[in-house]
């Protein structure tokens, strides 16, 4: 595994999304559309607790979406022609830093809509800083993880129906963790408690992605 091999996938994936813009455009118009049904469904006002639940259920939903795609927008052709290229853990290190950066940027547009629908009433009292934290954590999270899953199903040949059974099991913890912690960070409490989940937040996307690391190779070998 080399640093310019990342590099060269890195670029290759963004010459993909450019691509195949509409892959993007989905994306949003999913976060759209859901952030707009639930402020249909709640206009009477949510509590603190309810707005942070919600925001999570669209934003994990929205991760499935967009990273549900990582292992299968290339046919077996391309995937030989990586294999003689470059080392397997230089994609999935790829892969997972493109997911993360993808995930991280769609959080933020969906905290952006979220609260331009939802209000923002909920966040006078809040954190912010606490809270955009717990975002980007959730999100980087949920890419090293769905990464995995997707890599995983792509290989077995189910890729949709293999995702969704592997994915929410393991993805739950994590969207434990980022729900407790963001919602701290909603009630304005101090750093030193919500350090605690920020470190298991932590400590679960080292494991995914020292997962990913040790067991690519065998998957790609596959």
């Amino acid at each position: 595994m080399r640093a310019s091999e990342i590099l060269s996938i890195l670029r290759l994936e963004v010459a993909l999304d450019l691509r195949q813009r509409a892959s993007w455009g989905g994306m949003l118009l999913y976060v759209v559309s859901a952030v707009y049904v639930s402020y249909l469904a709640v206009k009477g006002g949510l509590g603190v607790a309810l707005w942070n639940a919600l925001f999570w259920i669209i934003l994990l939903f929205a991760a499935f979406n967009a990273l549900s795609r990582s292992f299968q927008r290339e046919d077996q052709g391309r995937q030989l022609y990586l294999h003689t290229l470059v080392h397997p853990r230089s994609v999935v290190m790829a892969r997972t830093l493109y997911n993360a950066f993808t995930m991280v940027v769609l959080s933020l547009l969906s905290l952006l809509f979220y609260a331009l629908f939802l209000g923002t009433a909920v966040l006078e009292g809040a954190d912010l800083g606490q809270f955009l934290v717990a975002v980007v954590l959730g999100a980087i999270g949920f890419a090293t993880v769905l990464t995995l899953i997707a890599a995983i199903a792509a290989r077995a040949g189910n890729g949709l129906g293999l995702m969704a059974i592997l994915g929410f099991p393991l993805v739950l913890p994590m969207l434990l963790a980022v729900m407790r912690a963001s919602k701290l960070s909603l009630d304005g409490v101090a750093w030193s408690v919500t350090s605690t989940y920020f470190g298991g937040l932590l400590l679960l996307d080292v494991i995914t992605v020292t997962l990913a690391w040790l067991l690519f190779p065998y998957l790609w070998r596959d």
